[in-house]
């Protein structure tokens, strides 16, 4: 029962990191802060591959350069591609164009994306990110594991069973555990030390010593 007391508390600290964790990257991406991507195709392959977590922060797009890699949103997908930039040109209206392509794809991008000052582009990559995330984000996954989770929870907030026992006698007005005479108590007891010397009197000599 102890040990799975201890590992229900480790894992109640763990979840409540995970929890916080969420919290923050929910709040950060409501507030446009950060974008986390999950890759599902293997286009930029070897060095973004299939099942990697992006999270994206946002980037000036008058500072976005040849090389860089950005994530456009893509009229023909209807998702966020994220490629290799290979040309940004201005166009008459003040917008920008950019021409992406894969770093595994032979041709570039069929298409021409128009921006506005803003792209997205990742700053941090976690190898094999995604699969975790939509994995434990799955209903046949999500339930049972929430379900373990609380009962893990439930054995953490049992109460122990190897508190000590307070003694019947303990607190009773009277009672003095340092004065106690009974076999067993661990208490030392004393006589008075009379005023005067004791001496024997005649009497009381042992036998032999007259």
């Amino acid at each position: 029962m102890r040990v799975l007391r201890l590992i229900g508390n480790t894992v109640l600290w763990l979840v409540a990191a995970v929890g916080l964790l969420s919290v923050l990257v929910w709040g950060a991406t409501q507030l446009g802060y950060i974008k986390p991507l999950v890759v599902i195709s293997g286009s930029m392959e070897p060095g973004i591959m299939t099942g990697d977590l992006l999270v994206d922060v946002p980037h000036p797009t008058d500072q976005v350069e040849v090389g860089q890699v950005t994530s456009i949103f893509s009229e023909v997908t209807g998702n966020l591609v994220t490629h290799r930039v290979v040309a940004v040109e201005q166009t008459a209206d003040g917008g920008w164009s950019i021409r992406m392509k894969g770093d595994a794809n032979q041709s570039e991008d069929s298409e021409a994306y128009v921006v506005g000052d803003e792209v997205w582009q990742p700053a941090l990559q976690i190898g094999g990110g995604g699969y975790v995330l939509t994995t434990i984000t799955r209903p046949s996954v999500a339930i049972p594991l929430g379900f373990t989770l609380l009962c893990l929870l439930a054995l953490s907030l049992l109460p122990s069973s190897s508190a000590p026992r307070r003694d019947e006698h303990d607190g009773e007005p009277g009672s003095d555990a340092a004065g106690s005479d009974e076999p067993g108590s661990g208490a030392v007891s004393h006589q008075p030390v009379p005023d005067e010397p004791v001496t024997a009197t005649p009497e009381q000599q042992p036998v032999g010593a007259r």
